[in-house]
């Protein structure tokens, strides 16, 4: 008798099956369909919150009181958003798809100790943080379930020349590799760093001091790692030559070591006198060169007078130090430890503990090899916001203008007592324990947001309210927040269009569709210079009033919404759940003609 299942005949019984529902019986044939393959297996463990994405979509909305705007008009937004990095995530996938060059985590290790949180259905009703413990069956499915929806919208928000960073320990290390491999491609994988993170041994342990941490690299297609010069160039290149190249001087005279005779000669010093190297215990001393080579290499020879005369030294130059590949090897000398982090984070919030910080050093070295100065940067496991002190430290080293984007729930407090503070103070400047005054980053916005929700179902009433709470994702989206009251010399309403302008970008979102021909006569005299004015008006459906707007076409570039939103979302949210009977709702109130025209006002200074 053969061992092998025939499953058509076997999907044929399921299917005649009784005492199963149709969505058991249709589970049931598709993992029978399912082709082997090498990779991992593990049972998925649905979240709370995503089961509320199947009835709910996520948006962002702006807590102004907390924004940090700079006097320099140039400064670089970056953006810090408190809630489930799965609902972000959803969210920054309509404002940053394919437009993320660095991705850099610091994800829960699930070491099973209190560091790795899991809401699901069997959270009890205190809403306790329910901590995944060492003993728990399905850690590992957990933690996998957790990272695998999360890595399959950072992909997408990668752009061609992206890359992410996954820091990561042996708990877990082996299965991210599998999972990494399956969600990015393994002609993906760049690397697996080996980070230094202590600079001392643990005497408390039986077996190995455990010294290091991987870091993950995956990218994109088109990523290159940069080559970069060593930031650890020896403090001994002291001086520097007329053209700016760093160079120290080594003395001509041989020390010790073997002698020879050919060795022995005259120089002549800057006074005209002739030098020779000197004598030791009786015996004539040589020179390191012979005299060919001298008088080859005499450019680089440098004299300096002591109290005995003369004496020859020649340069030794820094640029002999050349950029070169980044390896995998990262000792903490070059990119700091835990240590540093800890003492660093510390000088600037001393009130507020963290465990387990990352050194900016650390970060800013994987932004010098993965970065170039107008790269965006994301970290959706923000914890302590290490990754945007980084940023800007970055920024004002080598004028670069990066953005960064940061993600952190608020348990504990730690998005508004952690990562809010420390870049808050890092941008304003702070004092630390021991009071020396550091000089804050200035040139910098930081821009706060939280996630709200607006139901999925496309009711008329769900999808004016989406249109109406996305205002926020759209300046995310375009980098424009400058609001202005008037188009042209149309006084607006908020509740009718809002129009966002810098100068270079122009943004007009329409909530009602009822004011297009108001606002088409006022687009008509509004100077755009050679930009576009980018248009999101709310409709029914896919159509974006292309008709309305023939008059002003060159100036204008059009985007129904909410369907744009839509199609994103579709691609990254759970599927929908399956609604039988929806409850009719009243019809939205339309403005009337008269009322719409006593809305908009001839203005001019407000």
């Amino acid at each position: 008798m053969s061992g092998r299942i025939d499953k058509t005949e076997l999907i044929k019984k399921l299917r005649d099956l009784e005492g199963l529902t149709n969505e058991e019986k249709s589970n049931l044939i598709g993992l029978l369909r399912q082709h082997k393959k090498y990779g991992l297996v593990w049972e998925d463990k649905p979240e709370d919150i995503e089961e509320r994405l199947r009835d709910e979509l996520p948006v962002l909305t702006e807590v102004k009181e907390r924004a940090l705007i700079s006097d320099q008009p140039n400064a670089p937004n970056h953006i810090l958003i408190e809630g489930d990095n799965l609902e972000a995530l959803t969210a920054l996938s309509y404002t940053h798809e394919g437009k993320i060059d660095v991705i850099y985590i610091d994800p829960p290790y699930n070491t099973g100790n209190k560091d790795f949180a899991y809401y699901d259905d069997f959270c009890d009703e205190y809403r306790t943080i329910p901590y995944v413990e060492r003993e728990d069956a399905f850690r590992h499915s957990k933690w996998l379930s957790f990272m695998s929806k999360r890595l399959r919208i950072a992909k997408r928000l990668l752009s061609d020349k992206g890359v992410i960073f996954i820091s990561i320990d042996d708990n877990e290390q082996a299965n991210l590799k599998l999972l990494c491999d399956e969600v990015f491609g393994a002609d993906s994988f760049t690397g697996n760093v080996i980070w230094e993170k202590t600079d001392s041994p643990r005497m408390d342990v039986k077996g190995f001091t455990v010294r290091h941490d991987y870091i993950l690299v995956y990218q994109k297609s088109d990523f290159v790692l940069q080559r970069i010069m060593p930031d650890d160039i020896p403090e001994h290149y002291n001086k520097t030559d007329e053209e700016g190249r760093l160079y120290y001087l080594k003395p001509l005279r041989l020390m010790g070591g073997h002698k020879s005779e050919s060795l022995y000669y005259g120089i002549e010093a800057p006074d005209g006198t002739i030098v020779f190297p000197k004598e030791t215990n009786g015996e004539n001393g040589c020179w390191r060169w012979s005299q060919t080579k001298y008088y080859d290499e005499i450019k680089r020879i440098e004299w300096t007078k002591g109290k005995k005369g003369w004496s020859p030294n020649f340069r030794i130059y820094a640029e002999n130090m050349t950029p070169t590949p980044a390896s995998t090897i990262w000792p903490f000398e070059t990119v700091g430890s835990t240590r540093t982090a800890k003492t660093e984070l510390s000088n600037i919030i001393q009130q507020f503990i963290f465990s387990y910080p990352k050194p900016s050093s650390l970060i800013k070295y994987i932004e010098k090899i993965a970065s170039n100065p107008s790269s965006t940067i994301l970290d959706f496991f923000a914890g302590s916001g290490t990754t945007l002190h980084a940023t800007m430290q970055l920024n004002a080293e080598d004028g670069g203008h990066r953005q960064c984007i940061l993600v952190t729930n608020n348990e504990n407090g730690i998005c508004e007592q952690v990562t809010y503070e420390r870049n808050k103070r890092v941008i304003q400047g702070y004092t630390t324990p021991k009071g020396q005054q550091v000089e804050g980053l200035h040139d910098n916005n930081l821009r706060y947001y939280r996630t709200g929700f607006i139901p999925r179902e496309r009711t008329q009433r769900n999808m004016r309210a989406l249109v109406n709470a996305a205002t926020d994702l759209l300046c995310i989206k375009e980098d424009l927040y400058e609001e202005k009251p008037l188009l042209g010399t149309l006084k607006l309403k908020p509740q009718l269009a809002r129009y966002f302008s810098n100068g270079q970008k122009h943004m007009l979102v329409i909530y009602r569709e009822e004011v297009v021909t108001e606002l088409v006569e006022a687009i008509k005299t509004l100077e755009l210079g050679k930009s576009m004015l980018k248009i999101y008006i709310f409709s029914p459906g896919r159509y974006a009033f292309d008709d309305n707007f023939y008059e002003v076409q060159d100036k204008v570039q059009l985007v129904a919404l909410p369907a744009a939103i839509y199609d994103v979302y579709q691609r990254v949210l759970p599927k929908q759940k399956e609604r039988l009977l929806v409850e009719a709702e009243e019809p939205a109130p339309q403005p009337t003609t008269s009322a719409i025209t006593i809305d908009f006002e001839e203005g001019g200074e407000q």
